[in-house]
Parts: structure tokens; C-alpha cells; sequence
């Protein structure tokens, strides 16, 4: 059992960092060419490690600096099934590439100089698009479609797992199940449209609520991400017992819809500044917000802001 698999430090209340929008800094910062959008493929490669370690460096920097603990994420997005298939992995491969990536995080975790507890989670992304619901899976089919990945991680010495761009209540609902049925702890991150809504249409306190209801609260909590804070401040009524459940944010750079990103040629990295002070209003709306992090859009430069806003010197 790993360390802290049993007691997740993090509800404890103190601050821990997360990185960035690791797929967009491959791309438009170092330049790397990732078909799918997927950046697993980088960890069988001397070169494709050396590039995730460039990236993740300043980030354990940051929390060293602020003494903050820090969650390193698997870059094991789309190593799942059916985005395996299409780049050529079958099971037996992406049951080896998310072992390495453990691996290579746990590398990481050995040498740095972070004081404050580190914590691997095995990143997992939907069966589908992150922006659009394409296919609706029941909850049954959700557990079964993601226990391969998720058995995967809870055999290695990874802490937790994390699914995140979750589209749909029934597929975050699969993954919340799966983990239970390993013991695993799980967080399951949310992402929603400019109107606080999932992309399926669900209001974001439905789905939460309706993720607890079927798994008895399994999971340790829940994270908004690959959004903009002003896409979904207004939807949190912190009068909602559901809003307590909400611990982590990842929030996009721009304020762009998901449409008008996926349609962008370039990168638009918005105001660090900014970002760090809604960061900081939301906190100070739900004051269990403690695992900040960033997604598409978003380098060092956001988290150190967004650091400095919520975890001074």
C-alpha cells in the first residue's frame, strides 16, 4: 500500500500544488508534436522523459519555495482503451506505459527537494472527447471501460487516482465505482461550459450529487477543471451542502469556450495575475479549495502566482 493511500494528506486542509496544462506546454513551449493530444507516448522515449522532466521542474520549484505539498499527475490522459487503440497500444501496453508512468513519478518524488508531502495520482482521462458528450455510457459500462487502467495504478505505488474533463455524471459515476471495488482513493474532475453546466447540459451540483448518491461519497473529492473561473464562479451557491465536496481547481488560462479553443491556432496564455486573484476569490468562497492547479493555457507562471495568492512566503 503506498504511503499515504489510507489518509490522504491533502484533506487535511493545507495547500497543494498541481501543475499546469501539461499537453499545451508540450506543444506550444517545447515544441513537441503530440498526435491526439496525448502525451503518454513521451515516457518510452530518453528524450520524451527528459522533456516531462524540463516541464515539471519549475512546478516542484514553486512548492518547494512555499513550502506547499504537491501532487504529481501521470501524463496518462488518453492511455486508456479506445485512445490507445487509435495510437497503436493494446491492453498489454498501456498496462506497461501507466506502470512507467508511475515509475517515472515516483523518480521524480525521490529527488526532489519538496519537504511537504508529494503524492502520485494516476491520471485518467473520459473514453471520449473532453469537450463533448459523443457517447453516454451507463455507470456499469464507465467501471468496466476504466477498471483496466484504474487496476492498473492501484497495483503500483501510486496514491490516488484523478479523472478529469469528466463530461457526464454516469461516466464519472463508472470511475468513482471502480475504484471503490480497488480501494483506491479517487477524485473526479469536472468540466463544464461557460453557463456552469457539464457539457452534457447537467448542472455541476446535480452531478456531484448524483456521483455520491450511486457510490456512498467514495470520492475523497472533486475538482472543476478546463475551465475558466468565470465560466462557473456564479454557478456555486455555497448554500448547497454539494459545494463543500469541491476541493480542487484546475482552471483554464483563457476565458475562451471550449469551442473557440479547439478552434484557436494559438496559445492563449491570459493574465497570471488575474487568474491567481479569482483563484483566490473562490477560495474565499469555498475555503476547503486547497489543490490548485492549472489546465489548457496554463505554465509555472500561473501556478506561482496562484501560489503566491493562496500560499505566501
Amino acid at each position: 500500500m503506498a504511503l499515504y493511500r489510507s489518509s490522504l494528506p491533502q484533506l487535511g486542509g493545507e495547500i497543494f500544488l498541481i501543475d499546469g496544462g501539461i499537453e499545451t506546454s508540450l506543444i506550444f513551449d517545447q515544441g513537441l508534436d503530440l498526435p491526439l493530444f496525448a502525451a503518454y507516448p513521451l515516457l518510452d522515449t530518453v528524450e520524451g522523459r527528459a522533456a516531462l522532466h524540463i516541464y515539471l521542474a519549475p512546478y516542484l520549484e514553486i512548492a518547494s519555495q512555499h513550502g506547499t505539498g504537491f501532487i504529481i499527475e501521470t501524463p496518462t490522459w488518453r492511455a486508456n482503451a479506445d485512445w490507445g487503440a487509435q495510437l497503436g497500444h493494446d491492453a498489454a501496453e498501456l498496462d506497461r506505459i501507466n506502470r512507467l508512468a508511475v515509475d517515472v513519478a515516483l523518480e521524480t518524488r525521490h529527488s526532489c527537494d519538496v519537504v511537504a508531502p508529494v503524492l502520485i495520482s494516476g491520471l485518467l482521462g473520459p473514453r471520449g472527447d473532453g469537450y463533448v458528450v459523443d457517447q453516454v455510457m451507463t455507470p456499469a459500462d464507465a467501471a468496466a471501460y476504466h477498471r483496466a487502467q484504474i487496476a492498473t495504478f492501484a497495483d503500483t505505488e501510486a496514491d490516488l487516482i484523478t479523472a478529469i474533463t469528466m463530461t457526464t455524471a454516469e461516466e464519472a459515476t463508472g470511475v468513482v465505482l471502480a475504484a471503490k471495488a480497488l480501494n483506491m482513493p479517487a477524485v473526479i474532475g469536472f468540466t463544464v461550459e461557460t453557463d456552469g453546466r457539464l457539457p452534457s447540459g447537467q448542472p455541476l451540483g446535480d452531478a456531484i450529487t448524483a456521483v455520491d448518491n450511486a457510490t456512498d461519497s467514495w470520492a475523497a473529492y472533486y475538482m472543476i477543471n478546463c475551465a475558466h473561473p468565470t465560466h462557473f464562479a456564479d454557478a456555486l451557491d455555497t448554500s448547497e451542502p454539494w459545494t463543500t465536496r469541491i476541493r480542487s481547481i484546475r482552471a483554464n488560462a483563457s476565458m475562451m469556450s471550449h469551442e473557440q479553443l479547439n478552434e484557436a491556432e494559438e496559445l492563449d496564455a491570459g493574465d497570471p495575475a488575474d487568474l491567481a486573484a479569482r483563484y483566490l476569490s473562490l477560495r474565499e468562497m469555498l475555503p476547503r479549495i486547497n489543490v490548485v492547479g492549472g489546465c489548457c493555457g496554463t505554465d509555472h507562471r500561473h501556478i506561482a502566482a496562484i501560489a503566491q495568492a493562496l500560499a505566501p512566503i
